[in-house]
């Protein structure tokens, strides 16, 4: 894809983007208006709802004039875009994009927006077909050895590359492994993206161009639960990639959730039942499936089926063991001090440490991971999980 059709591209679902925020805090203004004028509890005269419906004409209005102009803009796109040069280099392109998919990939990929993220083998930032000779003359070393890299939420292909380092190439330079990256739309549901990562890693087999010994994935946050999902759906549907996979590291994965996410579902809740905040807490339904999913780390559809899942409720994920006959591995970062741990909360500032060890106060929940199959970091956050040479080599360790 060239610069040009990226630039036409990105504008047209940045119109969309624009188009459909502008008439949805269009809507939150006409509630917070109707709430006002109208107080809860008290009858309304016939001054106020003259108010309202002379305000409602306004509010259609502006909703008309929105959907018009935004029209007319995906028309003339073709003119403007030649206006425009390179804006963003391509790693900063990515990130923008990654980062909009993460908080509303659904709502992208909902409306058919040219920004969702499609789910995809990479290397180097470049599609993988997956047919033999594509994949023989894209990947620079080829072996029976995959090893399978899988970003967080947010996040992309590219930025496994932290302060000059990446886990993947120099695990597959160090030991013998042919590295692909997997990028996806983290907004979606992460049983979506299990399911669909199931299905492609089975074509990714059928199609290798060497006979596959082994699978390896390295998963960053998200990531992990994404996996944990396609090996559920994988082995539920008998497919033969599960058989290869050998081993899984996680790192800083909310096997359990993320406390983030959880205080702003309390958030939310208090919005919603409050009068007068009460529109607001329609922003709060901007958040994607993908970022809701990671409250209790849910990995599968009955996680969140026939749920409303904005509503204030307790974990009630089915439980999913670790994957049987695979070795995993879980790394977790913390940001503060081993002194300092025995005195306050341990997380990475986004996952907190027994969530990433899968350690739960429910015997039933826990994921029971061998103690020498774990470690923990401290002074680091969830994103040095990514760089630290240290837990390279820890990585490496346990690789051999």
């Amino acid at each position: 894809m060239n610069s040009k059709t990226n630039s036409n591209s990105d504008l047209q679902g940045i119109v969309q983007i624009i188009k459909d925020s502008t008439i949805g805090i269009t809507q939150i203004v006409q509630a917070m208006h109707h709430t006002i004028v109208h107080p809860p509890t008290l009858p309304s005269t016939p001054i106020q709802n003259l108010v309202t419906n002379i305000a409602g004409i306004a509010y259609k209005n502006i909703q008309w004039t929105t959907n018009l102009i935004g029209n007319g803009l995906d028309k003339t796109l073709e003119y403007i875009v030649p206006l425009f040069g390179e804006t963003k280099t391509y790693d900063e392109r990515e990130a923008l994009i990654s980062v909009l998919n993460g908080v509303v990939g659904d709502y992208l990929e909902e409306n058919d927006n040219p920004l969702a993220i499609k789910m995809q083998f990479r290397y180097q930032g470049k599609p993988l077909e997956l047919a033999r000779e594509s994949i023989a003359q894209t990947l620079p070393t080829l072996n029976g050895k995959i090893l399978l890299m899988i970003h967080g939420s947010s996040m992309n292909d590219i930025q496994w590359t932290s302060k000059g380092h990446n886990h993947g190439e120099t695990l597959a330079r160090d030991l013998d492994k042919t590295v692909v990256y997997l990028n996806y739309n983290s907004g979606r549901h992460i049983s979506t993206n299990g399911q669909e990562l199931n299905e492609l890693l089975e074509n990714l087999i059928l199609n290798w161009s060497v006979p596959v010994e082994e699978i390896t994935i390295i998963a960053h946050s998200m990531g992990g639960l994404v996996t944990r999902s396609a090996f559920y759906y994988g082995q539920k549907h008998l497919k033969s990639w599960t058989k290869y996979l050998q081993k899984i590291v996680f790192l800083g994965t909310p096997h359990h959730g993320a406390h983030l996410e959880r205080a702003g579902n309390y958030f939310h809740t208090i919005l919603h039942y409050i009068p007068y905040t009460k529109p607001l807490a329609r922003l709060g339904k901007i958040r994607s499936a993908g970022v809701t999913d990671l409250r209790y780390g849910n990995i599968v559809d009955e996680d969140w089926l026939e749920n409303d899942r904005f509503h204030l409720k307790k974990d009630q994920r089915q439980h999913v063991p670790l994957p049987p006959n695979v070795e995993c591995y879980s790394i977790a970062a913390n940001y503060r001090s081993e002194t300092e741990t025995a005195r306050g909360w341990m997380d990475d500032y986004l996952v907190d440490v027994k969530s990433a060890l899968g350690q739960h106060t429910n015997p039933e929940k826990d994921l029971n991971f061998k103690s020498e199959n774990t470690s923990v970091f401290f002074n680091n956050n969830h994103f040095d999980l990514l760089s630290n040479p240290k837990i390279y080599v820890q990585i490496k360790e346990w690789m051999v």
